[in-house]
């Protein structure tokens, strides 16, 4: 994986959007659950990819110190092979100074090799340093990404537990209200009503037939009396 196809990656894992995706999600628990899976299974990639380019850049960084130095180091030599130039053509020997100037040469040749190796180094260690940086920015808001998303999942599945609770709740006052007490009390008060007002009935018939009795009793005295008014007459 090429550190532009790892820093493209993590950058587009940091911008996920959590509550898109379980607005998309049938099973936002599950949706969570895997998540929170690939992420940290992405986070583990990331980070040995992150660690690789963090090996290769520290590999830049003394591959150039090691051309500051050998520059300083050639400079040095060629330094000193003047020098002893120098000092054999003061004593006359021309041939021994010239091997040493041409030493002097090949020393200030080298220099200039490690040179240009540190020019053309330079920015690509400035470069490799900045994609470790957003690596590692990215990385950091992964993390802070994942942890969202555990918190996420436990909101959820809290959430979850308390409508299931409540749903319990709701359907054991459903069958309370089933067998309201109540209910029975008012279907008893209503036989008990019916009855009574049988008994008023029962009541109210009994007093009409006694009345009617009454009445006949009444009508028989008249009779009675009418006979007997009857025979006074005749009398007469």
């Amino acid at each position: 994986m090429t550190k532009q196809t790892i820093l493209g990656r993590v950058k587009q894992l940091a911008k996920a959007n959590i509550n898109a995706l379980l607005d998309s999600a049938e099973d936002p628990q599950k949706m969570l659950d895997q998540l929170i899976r690939d992420y940290t299974n992405n986070i583990a990639e990331a980070e040995q990819a992150v660690a690789a380019t963090i090996g290769n850049l520290r590999l830049m960084e003394a591959d150039d110190a090691e051309d500051v130095k050998a520059a300083k180091e050639w400079g040095e030599k060629a330094l000193a092979a003047s020098q002893r130039a120098d000092a054999l053509r003061a004593d006359g020997d021309a041939a021994e100074a010239d091997r040493f100037d041409n030493l002097a040469k090949v020393a200030l040749e080298r220099q200039l090799a490690s040179e240009r190796q540190t020019a053309t180094a330079a920015p690509l260690i400035k470069n490799q340093q900045e994609v470790v940086d957003q690596l590692k920015t990215g990385l950091n808001s992964m993390k802070e990404k994942l942890t969202q998303l555990k918190a996420k999942r436990d909101e959820l599945v809290a959430r979850s537990k308390s409508a299931a609770a409540q749903s319990q709740i709701n359907d054991a006052l459903k069958s309370i209200d089933i067998l309201d007490p109540s209910s029975e009390v008012s279907r008893f008060e209503d036989k008990v009503r019916r009855e009574e007002a049988k008994v008023k009935g029962q009541q109210e018939l009994a007093a009409s037939s006694l009345d009617a009795q009454f009445n006949d009793l009444e009508g028989l005295a008249d009779k009675v009396e009418v006979s007997k008014r009857l025979a006074a007459l005749k009398a007469q």
